[in-house]
């Protein structure tokens, strides 16, 4: 995809001598990108804290770019120090979230819960734009710890399951918790959601997330249907949490 390989060159120069790795990751990555629908999802990883001004190119870029067939553009930018060693809470230098909703920019977070899940997948199913591959620059991280975030967002969205707006995303992004919980392996959205559904057919929630997510129709997705899947993901990733912890006994 032009637009991305004009991206990374763009952030580059930005960035400058304090580049040091820069990770395509996501749907891009993975081969199950939708045109008009998947977002480009970029990790850059610098040397040194990210400067004030820098930060402001990099927010500028983003705003600005060319999103070719993409939907939007997720951008984190994160120190070599954070990643070579990932802790539960990583640091988090910069965040600029492009969506068809808006431009969202977090600045400088100490402590990021959700950036560990997104340095996994970076790690694990990443490419490298520049510089090494993805598992010479972040560090293992344990399956236990992305197993324990994923509980969380599945107990959060337990109360959740009237917000039609974000519906599809919590079903699929389901999913993709309970084939890592089962097999420690990321994947896409697409990709999760055939398998849990073979897994259950039961399950009618994911065929409707899933047709919204491909095909931007609104049809409704049923709040008790939607609780079912985040009921039955909750059981199996508890449960493999449980192993996990007999285990380490």
């Amino acid at each position: 995809m032009k637009a991305v390989q004009r991206l990374a060159d763009q952030i580059s120069e930005v960035v400058q001598g304090d580049l040091l790795a820069l990770i395509l990751h996501g749907s891009l990555a993975t081969g199950d990108f939708l045109p008009g629908r998947s977002d480009i999802d970029l990790l850059v990883v610098v040397g040194t804290d990210l400067a004030s001004d820098r930060a402001g190119a990099l927010e500028r870029l983003v705003r600005g770019a060319d999103l070719g067939d993409a939907a939007g553009i997720d951008l984190h930018v994160v120190t070599a120090s954070a990643v070579a060693a990932p802790q539960r809470t990583p640091p988090l230098e910069l965040h600029i979230g492009r969506y068809p909703s808006g431009v969202e920019v977090t600045d400088a977070v100490d402590a990021d819960a959700d950036l560990l899940v997104e340095l996994a997948m970076a790690r694990d199913g990443g490419r490298a734009l520049h510089g090494p591959p993805p598992q010479e620059v972040i560090g293992e991280i344990p399956a236990q710890w992305v197993r324990d975030r994923g509980r969380h967002w599945l107990t959060t969205w337990q109360v959740l399951t009237e917000d039609d707006e974000h519906a599809a995303h919590m079903v699929l992004t389901a999913c993709r918790i309970w084939r890592f919980a089962a097999e420690e392996r990321h994947c896409g959205k697409v990709d999760a959601a055939t398998w849990a559904t073979a897994r259950d057919p039961s399950l009618v929630a994911i065929t409707a997330a899933l047709h919204r997510y491909t095909t931007g129709e609104r049809d409704r997705i049923e709040p008790s249907a939607i609780g079912q899947v985040l009921d039955t993901v909750l059981r199996e990733a508890e449960r493999q949490i449980r192993c996990d912890r007999d285990r380490i006994r």
